[in-house]
């Protein structure tokens, strides 16, 4: 189901919130696995060690870091574009 997030057109969105780390990360590379290339996904996360390491591990899968929005409630948003793998 796609949505815009601050100008940003999302395909997808995975709430990796209920998981801890190593786990987070995992989740949210099945969620890219699923998307055609070119494809955004929002990654619903906590703050602390998810917003440390999951865009990190992304990047170095070598997808698109388009946006880390915090939303002041203890959580972030990350978008990424899926790039070829």
């Amino acid at each position: 189901m796609a949505k815009e997030i601050e100008g940003i057109q999302v395909d997808e969105t995975v709430d990796i919130t209920d998981v801890v780390c190593p786990v987070t990360f995992v989740k949210a590379k099945v969620a890219l696995e699923e998307l055609d290339d070119g494809q955004v996904l929002s990654v619903h996360m906590n703050n602390g060690e998810p917003v440390q390491n999951v865009p990190r591990s992304i990047k170095e899968e070598g997808h698109k870091i388009l946006k880390l929005i915090d939303n002041e409630d203890g959580t972030y948003d990350l978008l990424v574009r899926k790039t070829e793998g």
